[in-house]
């Protein structure tokens, strides 16, 4: 084989490889570009439905006024709660706290016995995972919402006022979780 010979494979070896290395490249090129225009044109999120609003109310009886609501499993929920009550915070404050289904009325005074020591925290203990959802602790014709999502696991689900000696007295209820 001549030198020119050589040359020539080599040349069309060389022409070849970059050939395939071309076609790989357009086409990874292509395919994101596809990816992008239909990220950005057909496959937009659909519109989020508003959440399902819960309005409570507290006052100086100790009671909410709303003692039971639904939610669909995974449904957006908002609850805001007002302290209708007059007789000032440190004494009579009102929040909400919303437990797991692991906290029931058998069991409950265990965690508010807890929490009870939580005053610098509304009541609530930092971190606790038995908590999906609470408000601050509100003052007379304070208002707050707190939005969560209901849990996908049907039953139901105990919210309190943790306040010490609230629950007792009656401010509780219950979110049922059903299809």
């Amino acid at each position: 084989m001549t030198r020119s010979d050589k040359l020539d494979e080599l040349t069309g070896l060389f022409l070849a490889r970059m050939n395939k290395n071309f076609s790989e490249t357009l086409t990874i090129v292509a395919l994101g570009c596809s990816a992008l225009l239909v990220s950005v044109t057909g496959c937009s999120r659909a519109p989020e439905t508003p959440p399902k609003q819960v309005e409570i109310q507290a006052d100086d009886k100790m009671r909410f006024d709303v003692t039971a609501f639904d939610a669909k499993p995974g449904q957006k929920i908002a609850v805001t709660l007002k302290n209708v009550g007059t007789t000032p915070k440190f004494s009579m404050g009102h929040n909400f706290v919303l437990f797991d289904k692991i906290v029931n009325p058998g069991n409950v005074m265990t965690f508010l016995d807890k929490f009870s020591t939580e005053a610098s925290h509304d009541y609530v203990a930092p971190g606790a995972k038995e908590v999906l959802a609470h408000t601050k602790l509100l003052g007379p014709n304070e208002t707050e919402t707190v939005t969560f999502n209901a849990p996908y696991v049907p039953g139901e689900y105990l919210y309190v006022c943790s306040f010490p000696g609230h629950y007792s007295q009656g401010t509780k209820g219950f979110m049922t979780v059903k299809q």
